[in-house]
């Protein structure tokens, strides 16, 4: 599993299709996934640091999880089948047990920016659907990504 880091919302114009992007933490490797525009808005306001009023659906899962005693140690990018992304969470019980639940990115994303998390993709994953900036001056760095999300479909990522 590599490492990742969570390097923010982009909206793919002219579909207005939110992207998460996540950088190889170690590397120069970028994988974007295309996410629901709710749960860009949940990942955007947790990396912002901004609360709402009333708890958001995964601000309502932290606090249950809390409440029960329970706790998320990691997010898994696991998979990628025609188009669609999978990932699991790692939940431990109260009895130390460790469960592995089936989630979709956009959700286990915006959990693991809450609880600042660690958040992990497949080599497998990242070997199919990553690409690569070269390390030079940040502003080219992105725009050279952003004319990467211009040029790129969902069906790009489909076997």
């Amino acid at each position: 599993m590599i490492d990742v880091d969570v390097i923010g919302i982009r909206v793919k114009v002219p579909h207005n299709q939110p992207i998460v992007v996540l950088k190889e933490h170690d590397g120069n490797r970028y994988l974007p996934i295309w996410i629901g525009i709710v749960e860009a808005s949940a990942i955007g306001l947790a990396m912002q640091g901004v609360d709402s009023p009333r708890p958001m659906t995964h601000d309502l899962f932290v606090q249950t999880l809390a409440t029960l005693n329970g706790v998320i140690t990691g997010v898994d990018i696991v998979d990628l089948q025609e188009g669609t992304f999978f990932a699991e969470l790692f939940l431990v019980s109260p009895d130390g047990q460790t469960h592995v639940i089936d989630a979709r990115p956009s959700d286990a994303i915006a959990l693991a920016v809450r609880l600042d998390i660690p958040v992990r993709v497949s080599e497998t994953v990242m070997d199919d659907a990553s690409t690569t900036i070269e390390e030079r001056d940040e502003e080219e760095q992105i725009e050279e990504f952003k004319a990467f999300l211009d040029q790129v479909n969902p069906e790009d990522f489909q076997d």
